[in-house]
C-alpha cells in the first residue's frame, strides 16, 4: 500500500510544482510591460498615402492635410476656422489674401511669390492650390503670418500646431519609459521617453498621466516615472501686431447731412450755424454706381473748406443700397471690383480734402450667400480699407446693425474692433413696419440693450458712437377683416416726422391729460382714432434725447451721431452740448 502512495505523492508534488511555476510565470509575465509597438498609421487613422495627421494644441484632430510633391498644404477652410479668419480666399478670382495691421498680403492660386501691398516675395513654391470647393494653402505660408508655431514629423507624416499660448502643466521623466495607448502596461507602445524629456501633462488618473508629447503624440504612461509636475509658459516668437487707430481729442458729435444732389451742399452754412457743437459733419455723397466697384459723387470742395474753416470735420459717407441694378454683393465677393472700391474711395477723400470715411452698408442679402459668407467679404473690404486710410491719415468709421442673429455674422463687431476707428451703431428702427408691429423707433431699454451687447461683443467704449434718431414714426392702422374669421387684423403703415413735426401731430391730436409717459420707453406716447383707423406715436422729442445722451456719460461713450439734419427741432442743440461738449 506504501508503495502505491508514494508514486501518486510525486505525481501531486510535480504537479503543484509546476502550478507554482506557472503562476509565477503569470505574476511575472502580469508586472512585466508590453514591448508591443502600437501601429502609428492606424492610430492617426491614415488611409491615404498623402494624408498628413494634424495635431492642433495636443489635440490629435480628425481632418488632415495633404502632401503634394513633397510639400505640406492645409484646406483653407481647416485654417480659417481653426488658425485664423485674417486668411481671405476669393473663390471667384481665386487669390488668397491675408491683412495685417499696414499692409494687404495676397497671393494667386499656383504662383510661387506674394505681393505685401505692390511689393512682390519669392516664396520658393506654390504657395495656394485651388480646389473644386476650397483651396489647399502651404502650411509654412500660413505660419508666416498666423500666430502659430508648426512642427512636421515623419513616419508617419504629421504636422504639430502650436495655436494657444499660456500657462501648461509639464513634467520631466527621471527614467526611460513610454506612452502608451491606454493606462496599461500591457497597452501598445506609441513613443519612448528617454531621461530628461518633458511631456505635458493632460490629466492624471490612477497612477498615470495622460500626456501630449512635442512631437504629436497623446497617451498615457506611469506617473512614477517622473519628478513630478510644473508650470511652463508658451510665448508667441512673433510679436504683437500694433493696430494704430486714428481718435478725435475729444467726443464724437457727428451729423449726417443727407444730399441727394449737388444743390444740396449749399445748404452746409445754415446747417452749421444751427447745429450748436457738431464737430464732425457726414454728408451722403458716395454711393456704388455700378458692379466693377465705381461711386458716384456729389462732393465738393467749398463745402469741405467751409466745414474746415468751422473746425468741422468732413466723413464722407460710402453707401450700397441706392443705387438700382448694383450688386454690392457682387462688388465685396470679387476681390478687384472691392479693391477699386477702395482705391475710389481713398481717391475721392484726397481729391476733396476729406477727414474721414463713414462705410454704410445695409440690405446686404444673397439668395446664394449666407450672412457668415457675405460677412467675410465685408470685413475683408473694412480690412483693405482700413490700410488705405491709415496711410492716408482718414478717420474710418462704420454703421452698423445692433448686435443679433444675422447682423453678427454680418457685421463681425470685435474684428472691426482692430481696423475702424469708430464704430456707430445705429439705434433706431426698433419697429419699422408690418414685421414688427407698430412701437417706438428707439426705446430707451431697447437702445440700452443694444449699447450693453455690443461691449460684450468686444467694442470698446472709446470707439462705440451711439447713433441716435431725430425722427418719430406715425403708425397707422388700418383694420382688415379676414375671411370665415372674426379676427380683425390690421394693415400697418407709417411716415416719419421730423422732432417738430411730429410734436405738433401730438398736440393738434392727442389732449395733453392723453399723453402717457412710458418709462421703459422714455418716451411720451399718444393715440387717436379716425374713421376706424387708429394712429399711434411714441414721440421722439427732446426729454427722449436726453435720456439717451445720459447713457454717453454712464457708458463712457466716444460720442454721438444724429440721423439727420433736417429733422430736429431748434432746441436740441443747447441740451447736446450740455453732454457732448
Amino acid at each position: 500500500m506504501k508503495k502505491n502512495v508514494l508514486p501518486v505523492l510525486i505525481i501531486v508534488g510535480l504537479i503543484v510544482i509546476v502550478l507554482g511555476f506557472i503562476g509565477i510565470t503569470a505574476v511575472i509575465d502580469a508586472l512585466t510591460p508590453s514591448t508591443e509597438r502600437a501601429n502609428l498609421t492606424e492610430y492617426y487613422e491614415i488611409t491615404e498615402e498623402s494624408q498628413v495627421a494634424i495635431i492642433l494644441d495636443n489635440e490629435i484632430l480628425d481632418t488632415y492635410a495633404t502632401t503634394i510633391d513633397g510639400e505640406v498644404y492645409v484646406d483653407f477652410k481647416f485654417i480659417y476656422n481653426n488658425i485664423s479668419s485674417r486668411f481671405y480666399w476669393d473663390s471667384n478670382e481665386n487669390i488668397l489674401l491675408y491683412t495685417t495691421a499696414s499692409n494687404v498680403v495676397s497671393a494667386e492660386a499656383e504662383s510661387s511669390s506674394y505681393l505685401t501691398g505692390k511689393s512682390s516675395t519669392d516664396f520658393g513654391k506654390t504657395i495656394v492650390k485651388a480646389t473644386a470647393d476650397s483651396a489647399l494653402v502651404h502650411i509654412d505660408f500660413v505660419s508666416k503670418f498666423a500666430d502659430i508655431k508648426v512642427a512636421k514629423y515623419d513616419t508617419p507624416t504629421r504636422i504639430v500646431i502650436t495655436k494657444t499660448w499660456g500657462d501648461i502643466t509639464t513634467a520631466t521623466a527621471k527614467a526611460d519609459t513610454q506612452v502608451r495607448l491606454s493606462f496599461d502596461i500591457k497597452s501598445p507602445i506609441l513613443s519612448d521617453i528617454s531621461t530628461g524629456t518633458a511631456v505635458t501633462i493632460l490629466k492624471e488618473e490612477a497612477g498615470w498621466y495622460k500626456v501630449a508629447t512635442s512631437d504629436g503624440f497623446v497617451g498615457y504612461t506611469e506617473v512614477k516615472n517622473y519628478n513630478g509636475s510644473s508650470t511652463q509658459t508658451l510665448t508667441s516668437d512673433k510679436p504683437a501686431e500694433e493696430f494704430h487707430r486714428i481718435k478725435l481729442n475729444k467726443p464724437v458729435n457727428l451729423l449726417w447731412h443727407q444730399t441727394f444732389n449737388t444743390s444740396a451742399n449749399s445748404k452746409i452754412a445754415s446747417i452749421l450755424s444751427d447745429a450748436k457743437g457738431v464737430n464732425v459733419i457726414s454728408p451722403t455723397w458716395f454711393k456704388i454706381k455700378d458692379n466693377e466697384g465705381n461711386l458716384s459723387s456729389l462732393a465738393s470742395k467749398d463745402y469741405v473748406d467751409y466745414c474746415h474753416s468751422h473746425d468741422v470735420e468732413v466723413w464722407g459717407l460710402v453707401s450700397n443700397f441706392e443705387v438700382d441694378d448694383v450688386d454690392s454683393i457682387y462688388v465685396l465677393t470679387h476681390t478687384s471690383a472691392r479693391q477699386n472700391l477702395v482705391n475710389q474711395i481713398i481717391a475721392k477723400a484726397l481729391q476733396y480734402n476729406l477727414d474721414g470715411i463713414n462705410v454704410d452698408f445695409e440690405a446686404m442679402n444673397s439668395d446664394t450667400l449666407s450672412s457668415k459668407e457675405i460677412g467675410d467679404s465685408y470685413i475683408q473690404f473694412l480690412r483693405e480699407l482700413s490700410v488705405m486710410c491709415y496711410k492716408n491719415e482718414l478717420v474710418l468709421s462704420t454703421d452698423v446693425l445692433i448686435p443679433g442673429g444675422y447682423n453678427e455674422s454680418l457685421y463681425r463687431y470685435k474684428e472691426q474692433v482692430d481696423f475702424v476707428d469708430y464704430i456707430i451703431l445705429m439705434a433706431y428702427d426698433e419697429h419699422y413696419g408690418q414685421k414688427t408691429g407698430a412701437g417706438s423707433v428707439a426705446s430707451l431699454n431697447w437702445t440700452e440693450t443694444a449699447v450693453q451687447d455690443m461691449l460684450d461683443e468686444g467694442v470698446p467704449a472709446n470707439q462705440l458712437v451711439l447713433g441716435i434718431p431725430f425722427y418719430s414714426k406715425l403708425w397707422s392702422l388700418t383694420p382688415k377683416s379676414e375671411e370665415n374669421s372674426a379676427e380683425v387684423t390690421y394693415v400697418i403703415g407709417f411716415e416719419n416726422y421730423g422732432m417738430t413735426t411730429a410734436e405738433k401731430w401730438m398736440k393738434n391730436n392727442v389732449e395733453s391729460d392723453d399723453w402717457q409717459w412710458l418709462e421703459d420707453c422714455g418716451q411720451f406716447y399718444g393715440e387717436t382714432t379716425k374713421k376706424g383707423v387708429i394712429y399711434k406715436m411714441w414721440l421722439e422729442d427732446t426729454t427722449s434725447l436726453e435720456k439717451r445722451l445720459q447713457m454717453l456719460k454712464s457708458y463712457d461713450l466716444a460720442g454721438a451721431a444724429f440721423w439727420k439734419s433736417g429733422l430736429e427741432s431748434n432746441k436740441v442743440w443747447d441740451i447736446i452740448i450740455k453732454y457732448i461738449n
